[in-house]
């Protein structure tokens, strides 16, 4: 069997002083070398450790400071099930009414859109093709948790009440509720999450560390003829949530 990476074995032992309340939150780190001498290891086995604990949520980095153990923060609850897209209000709203947590979102929508090749690919349609793209981030108590940019052909929506996801009578109603107000029934949406690091733009945006871990999932709605019809790349940060899948079983 091999042997623990030197940085894994360095982030427990971190991660075990913070337990024991040898540090509490609040407190500034040691420098990396002095930590590294105690612990007979390099400064940069230190950083990788310092690092995988801040993109956890355990330690925070501050510009021109230093390192910091975090303040505890409740990570938010988001899950992720086609069952609950209801007319009544969004998944998210439920998500934090579970949590006693105050939810609102900030969004905007630019019409006609140029869709990049991914995202033709995804749309099923040509590169260029005029989409409305709309972003999102998502609020708990105030605090972003969430970002979304969000691609819908034009083509589908054009001209009618539900052109604009959050204008008009159905503004806020989601994917499947605009949908079939212009008769397109959504049979189903697939979703391929991954992990990878934040960009410096997400970062600034969720107010997490640059390069802190992130789940990025890839959603495409697709209409019950096959056709996707809309498609977003949603990006949820490791540290202040948990994401959960809920399984519908039919009977």
């Amino acid at each position: 069997m091999s042997e623990q990476p030197p940085y894994l074995r360095i982030a427990d032992e971190l991660r075990q002083l913070i337990a024991e309340h040898v540090w509490e939150p609040g407190d500034r780190l040691p420098s990396r070398a002095q930590i590294g001498q105690e612990c007979g290891v390099g400064e940069n086995v230190v950083r990788r450790a310092q690092e995988l604990l801040i993109s956890q949520g355990v330690l925070e980095g501050r510009a021109g400071s230093g390192t910091y153990v975090a303040e505890p923060r409740q990570r938010v609850r988001v899950v992720r099930s086609s069952a609950r897209e209801q007319p009544s209000g969004s998944p998210f709203r439920q998500d934090m009414k579970a949590l006693r947590l105050q939810s609102d979102w900030e969004s905007r929508t630019d019409a006609k859109v140029p869709a990049p090749a991914e995202i033709a690919t995804r749309l099923g349609i040509v590169e260029g093709e005029l989409c409305v793209r709309t972003t999102y981030e998502f609020l708990a108590d105030g605090k972003p948790v969430q970002l979304s940019t969000s691609w819908e052909p034009y083509a589908v929506t054009g001209g009618t009440l539900v052109v604009l996801p959050e204008g008009g009578p159905h503004a806020g109603a989601g994917v499947v509720n605009r949908m079939a107000e212009i008769g397109v029934a959504i049979s189903h949406a697939v979703e391929q999450p991954e992990p990878r690091h934040a960009t410096a733009e997400e970062a600034s945006l969720l107010g997490i560390q640059k390069a802190a871990l992130v789940t990025h999932i890839r959603r495409t709605y697709y209409s019950d003829e096959g056709r996707p019809v809309e498609t977003a790349d949603i990006v949820v940060p490791a540290a202040h949530c948990e994401i959960v899948y809920e399984i519908p079983i039919s009977r």
